[in-house]
């Protein structure tokens, strides 16, 4: 965790990556690729980090993460816990529990949703709404939960539970403000990018395996499918940054982009991992504790996709916004 943490803070006193949609896009997912490929976990929290600050600013916040600070974003609405938020007279204050919170004790500060049931006389039926805001970790109140996260995959991320207790918060919008942007899409694809460095990082003994000269067929066999998969994996990262930077505003394009780079490099990384550990067998696996690390991490951090349920959102989203397959497949293919 040493390591981790200095790793991490050495990131945060580099410049902070071009934000998506400004021109730069594919520099920033590279980034996040390659620091996920150098430490799975170090790629997970420098990308919440990063992604907090692109939020801020499109919620018209630009200055709000300082310097040597590390934030979270806390997004996760399960029907259970629930984390509370009520209005009083010196402001907004949280309380309940925040389940899934990454960094929960080495963040400083935390963007979270939370919901906000409101009084019968404010709208006749005491409906619930959610809201967007902005913690800081430190105040009185906030305490990481032990013994919330079980999984050996992404262990070291600190993803438990969080209890708050009346914790001041500032609020920056709705969580429809949070979540019907652009770039809550871009930063979507920004999480593949780092499934793909993770992916390239497991790929990497098979691929140098692959080339020594006693090599098998079926060794190479894999190596060929894995990287063919990893090249095609980064051409569509590619294309989809210079499809943000061309119009970064397109919220139904972004979002269609996203579910479409999402659930590729979701398969990819899992074919990955799986043709390297039928090519190499269970040697790296029980010997290399970097690379079981890496394969363990990766199975967890790439079930963010919801699989199935986001194939299948995919056609649904090209539907309900008039768009055309080709906005995403493109026109090499001339007309059809």
């Amino acid at each position: 965790m040493t390591d981790l943490l200095h790793q991490l803070h050495e990131q945060l006193r580099r410049p902070s990556p071009a934000l998506p949609g400004r021109g730069d896009t594919a520099a920033r997912w590279q980034r996040l690729a390659a620091l996920t490929a150098q430490n799975t976990v170090l790629g997970r929290l420098y990308e919440a980090h990063a992604d907090a600050i692109a939020i801020t600013t499109d919620l018209q916040h630009p200055d709000m993460v300082s310097a040597g600070q590390l934030w979270g974003v806390w997004a996760a609405e399960p029907p259970s816990p629930v984390l509370t938020a009520t209005r009083g007279d010196a402001g907004w204050t949280l309380s309940g529990t925040k389940p899934w919170c990454s960094g929960a004790s080495l963040c400083s500060h935390a963007l979270v949703t939370a919901t906000v049931t409101q009084e019968p006389e404010d709208d006749g039926d005491g409906a619930a709404q959610k809201m967007f805001f902005a913690v800081d970790l430190t105040s009185p109140g906030v305490t990481p939960m032990p013994d919330t996260w079980h999984a050996v995959g992404m262990a070291a991320s600190d993803s438990g539970w969080v209890s708050f207790d009346q914790v001041p918060a500032q609020a920056l919008g709705t969580h429809a403000d949070y979540l019907d942007r652009a770039g809550f899409w871009h930063g979507g694809i920004g999480v593949a990018a780092c499934w793909y460095g993770a992916a390239r990082a497991i790929a990497e003994p098979l691929l140098l395996r692959a080339t020594g000269p006693t090599a098998a067929p079926i060794l190479r066999a894999h190596a060929g499918a894995a990287g063919a998969s990893l090249t095609a994996g980064w051409a569509l990262l590619r294309g989809a940054a210079r499809a943000i930077d061309a119009n970064p505003q397109n919220l139904p394009l972004a979002k269609a982009q996203a579910f479409a780079v999402r659930t590729y490099i979701d398969r990819m990384a899992a074919e990955v991992i799986d043709r390297t550990g039928r090519a190499l067998g269970p040697g790296p696996l029980a010997s290399d504790p970097a690379h079981a690390q890496r394969v363990a991490d990766l199975s967890v951090y790439i079930r963010q996709s919801h699989a199935e349920t986001d194939e299948a959102a995919l056609p649904a989203i090209i539907a309900e916004h008039g768009l055309s397959w080709d906005h995403l497949i493109g026109d090499a293919h001339g007309t059809w």
